[in-house]
């Protein structure tokens, strides 16, 4: 079963994964990672940290020369932000407390509200900093992963936004070649030019009035599962079979 564990805060020293379930034998190809990374900061209306982050990732154990070993894989991505918070969010008990320490008590609905009421917190930082949007590179790095297991048993994924904030009218329907050709410096990864258009226009009117939109994204996959099924064997046997006592 693949399955991934998360840590990290968005201003501490670093996110890290450790992704479980990936069979022995599989070729990983770390820049597809940092692509995968790179791809996450593009996007319009982007916020301001995506302007200090260049996200690369670190492998820390679960591969050996482009291989999987089996074992979990952890994946590290260092905060460049850190550097500005290492007292606000220091793991050690400071002797004197830091004159500003950013602490949080007006909650954003939501997360942070439910996350202090649960953990009986009154300092809102504890919350945010694992509820931040920084903590999907992370994620995103896992995927990369899930991805790449997908492409060796010959399966392709592709996504893109269907409908932003009511634009357009009906979400739309589009087949695989459609999506397919979404290109990548597509602001909003819509593969109709002007509904992307009112989107962007959309969204910047709403973010002068100081709110937020909802939207839709659609992920589609194809593959042949005959095919598949003879890959993976071909996976598991490239690293000799089991070991008998």
């Amino acid at each position: 079963m693949f399955r991934f564990t998360t840590t990290g805060e968005s201003h501490g020293r670093a996110l890290v994964a450790i992704v479980e379930g990936l069979p022995a034998g599989l070729p990983i190809d770390i820049s597809l990672i940092d692509r995968e990374l790179e791809r996450r900061q593009w996007g319009y209306g982007r916020g301001g940290r995506m302007k200090i982050e260049r996200d690369r990732v670190e492998v820390f154990s679960g591969l050996r020369h482009g291989l999987t070993l089996g074992s979990p894989v952890t994946l590290v991505i260092e905060n460049k932000d850190w550097s500005n918070w290492t007292e606000v969010m220091a793991a050690e008990q400071l002797e004197a407390p830091p004159e500003k320490t950013r602490r949080v008590s007006r909650p954003v609905p939501a997360a942070d509200l439910a996350g202090g009421q649960k953990y009986d917190v009154r300092d809102l930082r504890n919350i945010l900093e694992r509820a931040s949007a920084r903590e999907t590179a992370a994620r995103v790095a896992c995927g990369a992963l899930a991805r790449q297991l997908l492409a060796a048993l010959g399966v392709e994924i592709k996504s893109h936004v269907i409908q932003l904030g009511g634009v357009p009218d009906a979400p739309l329907e589009l087949a695989w070649e459609a999506v397919a050709s979404i290109p990548d410096d597509a602001p909003l990864r819509c593969a109709d030019p002007a509904a992307q258009e009112r989107m962007v226009a959309l969204i910047d009117e709403t973010r002068r009035a100081g709110d937020t939109l909802g939207g839709i994204f659609e992920v589609i996959a194809r593959g042949r599962r005959r095919d598949s099924a003879r890959t993976l064997r071909g996976i598991k046997s490239s690293t000799g079979g089991s070991r008998k006592p």
